[in-house]
This record gives C-alpha cells, structure tokens and sequence, in this order.
C-alpha cells in the first residue's frame, strides 16, 4: 500500500498535469536557489515551475493520460506547468537556459501533444498570443476596409467618366455648331 504522503504528492501532480496545457521537463542539475527563484519569475504569471520526483510525477503523468514522457524521467527533473500562453513560458524558459547552461529542457506536452526540445525552442520563437490575435485582427480588418474602398471608387469613377463623356460632347456640339 502507498504511503498517504506519496499518494497525495501523485494526487496532486495529476491535477497540474490535467489542469495544465502544456509541462516542460527540464534538468536543473548545478542550479543555485537564487538562479531556480530568477526562473521561476522568468516563466511569468501563468507557470509554476516545481522540482519533482521521477517516480512519482511518471505515475502522476500516467494518471492524467500523458504516457509520452516516460523516457525523459531521468536525472534530476523540474516541470513548469503551464496554464496559460505556453509560448511566453517557453521564451523564459529559452532565455533563461542560454544565460544558465545548467538548465537543459528535456522535452514536454502541449494539449496532450509530445514535444521535444527542439520543438519546446521552436515554440519559443512564436510570437505571443495577443501579437498573433492583433495581426489576425489587423488582417481581417484591412480585407473589409479594401473591399469597401474598392466599391465605394466604382460609383465615384463611373460618374467621373459620365461627366467626362457630357464634357466632350458638349464640346463637340459647341465645335459642330460654329
């Protein structure tokens, strides 16, 4: 039977692995106290970044449905549980690993998705949310604004060539009668 401890410590785990969309598991072997504090504020807001046990957070990861990261519980292992823009989470996590060498990211999930590391950089070079929502909106708001600039010169250039062609055959007229 498993100690009370343990199974709450799993029970819990379970939950940010559910509640969570995405984890990246990173090695923090070398780290300072300080250095794991500079990081945990780099990840922002929406992340919590928690040093773990293998055994545990595997049957936790196994629990919440998340089979995939089975190899990467190896070594010392910290996970950011991330809960809201995982590409902010995963800037901290880049910037914070280039300055820290320490620090390596082993891979993750997002939305129930494996990740490896190189997918987890690649995700940090996105941009954010709100800049992708805002030059979607930008894109949307210019197509409209375009189409209504065109039909709005349909009528004003048909009534320009009306009084150009009235124009000359006034013209004409005026020449022909003289």
């Amino acid at each position: 039977m498993a100690r009370p401890d343990k199974a709450a410590a799993v029970a819990e785990l379970t939950e940010q692995f559910r509640s969570s969309n995405a984890a990246v598991l990173t090695e923090y072997r070398g780290l300072t106290v300080a250095q794991l504090k500079e990081l945990r504020r780099s990840l922002g807001e929406n992340a919590q970044y928690a040093v773990v046990k293998n055994t545990l957070t595997k049957i936790a990861a196994n629990e919440a449905g998340i089979n995939t990261l089975d190899d990467l519980f190896a070594g010392p292992t910290a996970v950011a549980f991330v809960t809201g823009d995982p590409v902010t989470s995963a800037k901290g996590l880049r910037d914070f690993a280039k300055d820290n060498p320490n620090l390596v990211i082993k891979g993750g999930v997002l939305d129930g998705k494996a990740l490896s590391a190189d997918e987890i950089k690649k995700l940090a070079d996105l941009e954010s949310r709100e800049v992708l929502l805002a030059k979607l909106a930008g894109a949307m708001k210019a197509k409209p604004s375009q189409a209504a600039a065109l039909f709005q010169a349909l009528p004003s250039k048909f009534v320009r060539t009306a009084e150009a062609l009235r124009a000359k055959k006034e013209a004409d007229e005026q020449g022909g009668a003289e």
